[in-house]
């Protein structure tokens, strides 16, 4: 059976939520691994045939805890995962553009290939308050998010990835 990784950093839960709802979708076909940025390993990412990379939007960039992952994993997998599915998810306050732009710039130095543009959920938090705040994500909002697991699961196990 088809192995998905899901990596995934969440200061404040909505992350970490659409991280979950995207496993729980994917692992009907797949078997799915969830993994904090902290503990994912190159191994992990070498026994994966497909990726999903989740995080927050922080600061117009990628979050800190999930730039530190890529910053660890990069080079003991480079050159060793060419071709590999991958998708973004991006929980942001307004637009999540800076941080998925970031996240697919490291994955096309891994030579991974995007199955679909990123999914950024905005919860529109733009006061100190509301940016520190625990976030609980609607369902309409975690939709997308089972979507794309399922059809990250599905097309790994139908080897369209």
């Amino acid at each position: 059976m088809a192995e998905l990784l899901i990596v995934y950093h969440s200061r404040t839960g909505g992350s970490a939520s659409m991280a979950r709802a995207a496993a729980e979708a994917a692992r009907v076909e797949t078997n799915t691994r969830l993994l904090r940025a902290d503990e994912a390993e190159p191994k992990d990412i070498l026994s994966a045939q497909g990726f999903i990379f989740c995080g927050p939007e922080n600061l117009a960039a990628l979050s800190g805890a999930m730039k530190e992952f890529f910053d660890r994993c990069y080079y003991p997998v480079l050159g060793r995962v060419e071709g590999r599915a991958y998708a973004l998810m991006i929980c942001a306050g307004s637009d999540g553009e800076g941080a998925a732009r970031q996240a697919a710039r490291i994955a096309k130095g891994w030579r991974l290939r995007e199955v679909q543009p990123p999914l950024i959920i905005c919860t529109h938090a733009q006061t100190a308050e509301e940016i520190m705040a625990e976030k609980t994500l609607s369902e309409a909002q975690l939709a997308p998010c089972r979507e794309l697991g399922a059809a990250m699961g599905a097309g790994l196990a139908m080897g369209v990835f």
